[in-house]
């Protein structure tokens, strides 16, 4: 499974770019009809060849994994195809990340991973491991609402409340990268989010809003 990032440009891409054990799922899929079919046990851990090159088998039994989540290491047990977001939902008791189309289209799972946004839904757990993963119940303030936060409420920026989460990390991370985005970047940047309500345009507005606080002035 491959992890669902944000280019260069901030579009939502699927990308076949190499995964941390060097093989990207193109290059799997070409190597796997001449390594799939013989496992390996090499030091007593489970390989299998694929492009070449030795691939570590996780599973299928359950494995303990350690995570960091908002700033805190967390542990879990969990079989190595679970998701990110079921394992934030269902073993850690975060919540705030939703899961609606459960595919990497919609963008109601996303967090931040090492500062950029992902879909939880498209990321394993165990490929979280060693990175650090931040939620929408991270980003308040000494327990008040974000500038993002309260932008999104001050400019009616949701209504049914299940893309809201999603809509406010992704907005974090475009003021994170831009601190004063323009229009385009701005659509490219919430380009990955959906809302089944139509909030786009009081979404744009609360991130104009921070944009100007920030630089002093007022919306």
């Amino acid at each position: 499974m491959s992890k669902i990032t944000r280019d260069g440009d901030d579009k939502p891409v699927n990308p076949e770019a190499d995964h941390d054990s060097g093989v990207s799922r193109r290059s799997f899929l070409k190597g796997s009809g001449i390594a799939l079919s013989v496992p390996l046990v090499t030091g007593g851990v489970r390989t299998v060849k694929a492009a070449g090159q030795d691939v570590k088998i996780h599973g299928p039994n359950k494995v303990s994994i350690t995570l960091d989540i908002n700033g805190k290491k967390q542990a879990a047990t969990v079989e190595p195809r679970v998701t990110l977001l079921d394992t934030l939902r269902n073993e850690l008791d975060t919540t705030g990340a939703k899961r609606v189309c459960d595919r990497g289209t919609c963008g109601a799972c996303t967090v931040l991973m090492d500062g950029k946004p992902v879909y939880a839904c498209s990321v394993l757990a165990i490929e979280a491991q060693g990175k650090k993963i931040q939620t929408v119940e991270n980003l308040e303030l000494n327990g008040k609402l974000s500038p993002v936060q309260q932008a999104i409420v001050d400019n009616d920026g949701q209504q049914c409340g299940f893309c809201t989460p999603g809509f406010t990390v992704a907005c974090t991370a475009l003021l994170n990268k831009y601190p004063d985005p323009t229009d385009e970047q701005t659509r490219l940047g919430l380009g990955g989010n959906l809302c089944r309500c139509g909030t786009y345009v009081g979404l744009r507005e609360a991130v104009k809003q921070v944009a100007a606080q920030r630089k002093g002035g007022k919306r």
